[in-house]
This record gives structure tokens, sequence and C-alpha cells, in this order.
């Protein structure tokens, strides 16, 4: 049969009731003593009140100085001792024989009490003697005559209270106290687990723990990389897989984020409470694509988390595809060209035009060797120059006229930004330059290309004499998604375009009237280290 575990409301309750009546007897044996020695401490104040009240009578004055016991002596101090509530009082001569006792039998006895020689040095003090009845307080006082000579002692004493007569005296207290602090501490303790069980969603802790256990075995395994952190920026999550992915190792949990990594963008997103899905970042040398997510509760954001996987292999695969599709598309086009020119050639030939046939040869050469020679002296990068001529080219067969700004150059990359992104950069401008001329009938199609660079800045811009934009859409050309171009765009270019500007620290500028045409200007800090500012 399986055991049935209790559940951790009985368990807070059992153990909060336990602890309120522990407390209460704590405090019940702290009080008592209290009391006791607050008794004690008026019962001797009491004793020697009356000890002091016999030592005054005029009658045992007279009775010890002519040491004559008498009947009166004795009466008049048992009445003191029950008005006072004493146990007994014990009158003596300087001869330690009693002048009065409870016991008549023990009047005109000597006394031996161990406790009682100073008294007959002229001493007032107290002491505690074990009876049979228990302890009993004694106070003792001396007695003098009118010459303040000491001719005798009283001694009063009374048992002091125990624990056990206290308790019987205060029992009704006692009993309410208890009663009342028990009852409130069992509905405390019943109220304070079941608001516990409700902090923990009505979970029991074995569940909480295998559901810890199940999400940090989830983590580990999944194969993206997982990183959370609080609203303080400490991290609470950093996954295996992310572990790989940075090449970091040990025990992260616990650390800031930024002594881990600089530049994960995971604090922002706690500042901003604004998500970004499917984002191309840069990490520690590392190229992201990142959704990051603010972790928000009761209207709060308590931290963010990132899940993310390493694009770093995929981009560089990208970077030789692209330049490969780039020579593709140039040979595809040169070659279609060529045909153009051979067939012309040859019709030349044939109709006997044979300086005409060689002047067209060697200008089709010149051209071809002029561009490859510019491309090869200013444009420093083999992707980039790749995708300058295959846009050339492309420009060609759409009757649309390429041309590069003869000052321009480009030897290396900003900082932040590499060979694919400049690829990508340009591709997507120069394509948004040809789908402006899907709907315009101009006479003259042309895009001018300005690449310029200098030790501070990269600056590029691209222009059209296309269709031009509408002042209602510029707002929304950067949003994933939004495209002019209904047939065949995807809304992704001018997008990827911000990215890599923002990724980069540039600016991005646009200026363009509608029938006239487009220019997009881009600047980029060749360090990096602060962003240029620009309208």
């Amino acid at each position: 049969m399986k055991k049935r575990k209790l559940s951790i409301r009985w368990k807070i309750t059992i153990l909060s009731y336990i602890v309120v009546t522990f407390s209460l007897l704590i405090g019940g044996i702290v009080l008592i003593g209290n009391i006791q020695h607050t008794e004690e401490r008026e019962l001797k104040k009491r004793l020697m009140n009356t000890a002091r009240t016999v030592s005054e009578l005029t009658d045992l004055k007279q009775a010890l100085t002519e040491q004559h016991q008498n009947e009166q002596v004795s009466s008049a101090v048992e009445q003191i001792r029950i008005i006072n509530e004493a146990d007994y009082i014990v009158v003596m001569d300087m001869d330690h024989i009693r002048y009065s006792h409870p016991v008549s039998a023990m009047i005109g006895q000597r006394s031996e009490g161990a406790d009682e020689e100073a008294a007959f040095a002229e001493h007032i003090y107290f002491s505690e003697a074990k009876g049979e009845i228990g302890t009993a307080v004694r106070a003792f006082y001396p007695v003098k005559d009118q010459e303040l000579n000491q001719i005798g002692v009283v001694l009063v004493g009374k048992k002091l209270p125990g624990i056990v007569d206290i308790i019987i005296n205060l029992k009704r207290d006692i009993l309410f106290i208890v009663m009342l602090t028990l009852g409130f501490g069992l509905a405390g303790s019943f109220l304070l687990a079941r608001h516990i069980k409700k902090q923990m969603f009505q979970l029991e802790p074995y569940e909480i723990v295998r559901m810890f256990e199940e999400r940090t075995a989830t983590f580990h395994s999944i194969n993206e990389g997982v990183i959370a952190i609080d609203n303080q920026h400490i991290i609470t999550i950093f996954n295996e897989k992310a572990k790989q992915i940075f090449e970091v190792k040990g025990e992260l949990v616990g650390k800031l984020i930024w002594d881990v990594l600089k530049d994960s963008r995971l604090p922002e997103i706690v500042e901003r409470n604004k998500p970004v899905y499917n984002e191309e970042i840069q990490v520690s040398g590392k190229i992201i694509m990142s959704s990051r997510i603010p972790i928000v509760m009761k209207k709060k954001v308590i931290g963010a988390v990132a899940i993310f996987q390493d694009r770093t292999e995929a981009a560089k695969m990208a970077e030789e595809l692209t330049g490969v599709k780039n020579f593709v598309d140039a040979l595809r086009v040169q070659n279609h060209e060529h045909m153009n020119k051979l067939h012309t050639i040859a019709g030349l030939i044939q109709l006997g035009k044979s300086d005409k046939a060689m002047q067209l040869a060697f200008q089709a050469s010149s051209e071809q060797e002029s561009v490859n020679e510019f491309l090869h002296q200013s444009i420093r990068n083999d992707a980039a120059a790749g995708l300058l001529l295959s846009k050339i080219k492309r420009g060609k067969e759409l009757g649309i006229l390429v041309s590069i700004d003869e000052n321009s150059s480009l030897r290396d990359f900003p900082e932040h930004i590499d060979q694919h992104d400049i690829v990508v950069l340009l591709g997507n401008l120069i394509e948004n330059a040809f789908g402006a001329y899907d709907t315009v009938h101009a006479e003259e199609k042309r895009i001018d290309i300005s690449i310029e660079q200098t030790d501070e800045v990269l600056a590029i811009l691209i222009e059209d004499n296309g269709c031009g934009i509408s002042k209602a859409h510029i707002p929304y050309l950067y949003d994933k998604g939004f495209t002019m171009n209904k047939t065949g765009g995807t809304g992704y270019g001018l997008y990827l375009v911000k990215q890599i500007t923002d990724k980069g620290l540039g600016t991005i500028e646009v200026a363009s009237h509608e029938g006239q045409g487009t220019s997009f200007s881009i600047v980029f800090p060749m360090k990096g280290e602060e962003r240029i500012h620009g309208s």
C-alpha cells in the first residue's frame, strides 16, 4: 500500500502550532518564575514588618527583661501571626529559650537553629530553611530594651510558594490565556499554511522539486541557448548550450550578466519592457539569431529571457553562397550579353563589314576590362565586388544603367559589421532601386552608387530616378513585413538594412519624391565607439 504523504498545508500548520505551544510554554515558565520572584520579595517585606511589629510589643519586652514567660505574650504573638498570615512566629531570649511558638510544647525549649546566631548579634536578615512543608523564608529581627540593649530575637517564617502553588492560584487566568493563545495560534497557523500553499500555486514541495528538475533537464537538453536574468541583471538561467556557444564554463547562476557577457542586450529588455523577436545580433564575436522577451508578473517586470541560436557558421556559409550566387548571376548576365554581341559580330562579318565587327569586339573587351579593373582596384572585397558586378550586368539586362562613382572605395569594414552585412545591405538597396522601375517608363533609367571611405567613416549612397516613395509610407519603411511591392516583395529587405545599420552604430537617411526618385544614405563610424548623429 502506497504511503500517503502529508500535505504541506498540514505540515506547516502542525509545525507552526508546535512552535506556538513551545513558545507559550517557555513564556509561561519565565512568567511564573517572575511571579515567584515577586512573591518572594513581597513575602520577605511582609515578614520583616511583622517581626518588627512583634519586637515592639511592651509585654514582650517586659517578659524578656524579667525572663518570665506568660501566656499573654504567646497569645498576643499568635494573634499577630494570624493577622499577618505567617506560618510561625518564634520569640527567643538571649539564651535561645523560646517564649512563643505555634506548638505549645516547644515554648520554654531551647532553639538550635543553624541560621540563628547572627540574629543574637543585632543583625537583621533573611534566611531560607527547608522543612517538611517545603522551603520557608525566615525573617530575623532583634528585640531591644529602652537602653537599646538586645534582649531577644523575633523570628517570623512562612513557606515560600512553589510553582504548583502559583499555578493553582492563577489557574483560571492561566487556563484562559492558554486557550486564547492556542486558539489564535491554531487559526494563525492554518491561515499561514493556506497562504504559503497559495503562493506555491497549490503545489506540494515534491511537485515543485520534480518540476524544477524537469525544467532544468529541459533547459540543458534543448539545442538552443537559453539565458535568463532578474531585474537586478543577475543570471538565473544559463543552459549548457549557451555555455557551448559562448565558450564559458562553471556555475554562472548568481553572477551579473555584465561579468559574463558584456553585449548580451538582455538588460535593455528589462529596462524597456518590450520583446524583440528573431533579431540577428553579435554577442562576444558570435552571430546570434535571438529572441529576447521580458518576464512579467503582476504587471511588473521581474527579469528577461533570451532564446538564441548560433548563426556564425551559417553566416559564413551564407557569405560564401552569396558570393557564389553573385558571381553566377554576373556570369549568366555576361554570358547572355556576350552571346548577343557575338551574334552581332557574326552578322557584321557575314555582311562583309569586318571593320565594324572588329571595332565592336574591341569596344566590348575594353568596357569589360575597364569595369573589372575599377572594381579590382577600388573594391577590395571580392564578395562586394562580385555583387556590384552582377548588379551592373543585371541592370543592363533590365535596361537600367547602374553607375558606380569613380571615387568610390572600400578597403575594410567598420568595427561592428562584416562582409556578409555589407553584401546584404548593398544587395537589398540595389534590388529595391531595381523595383522602383517596375511601374515607371522613364527614358533614362539609372541607379547611382557611391561608396566613400575615410579613416573615420564609411558612407554609402544609392540613388535612383524611379517611382519614389509616398510620404505616408516612409515611417513604415523599416518595419518587418512592410512592402510596397505587393507581388514580389517580402518586407524584409529594408528591415535587414536597418538592422545592419543599427548593428554598425550607423545612421540611415532617406530622401524621396513620388515620380522623381529615391536616395538612401548610410554612414557608419569606422571605430564604432559612438553612434554618428544624423537627421
